[in-house]
């Protein structure tokens, strides 16, 4: 589990920081999300991500990041239901 852990929390991490990396990459599914301020919520979502993953690294904050993670894919899938139906 432990393992697992680190790899998922890596990867992510990792992802939030290519958000800051390569910002265009993540444009089409930020947009999808948040059409207003696009630029702005790609930053916001990498910090987010670079949290969480760091978050998974420790057995003492794990727990706490995974709630956090789930609140975080809620939020944007929300975000992005609410969006298409406009």
């Amino acid at each position: 589990m432990a393992k697992l852990a680190a790899l998922t929390g890596t990867a992510i991490a990792a992802t939030g920081a290519a958000h800051f990396v390569t910002p265009k990459t993540f444009e089409p599914i930020s947009a999808a999300a948040f059409p207003q301020d696009t630029a702005a919520w790609i930053k916001r979502n990498g910090a987010t991500e670079v949290a969480i993953g760091l978050g998974l690294l420790s057995r003492r904050t794990r727990k706490l990041a995974t709630v956090g993670l789930l609140a975080y894919a809620g939020f944007l899938g929300s975000r992005i239901a609410a969006n298409k139906s406009r």
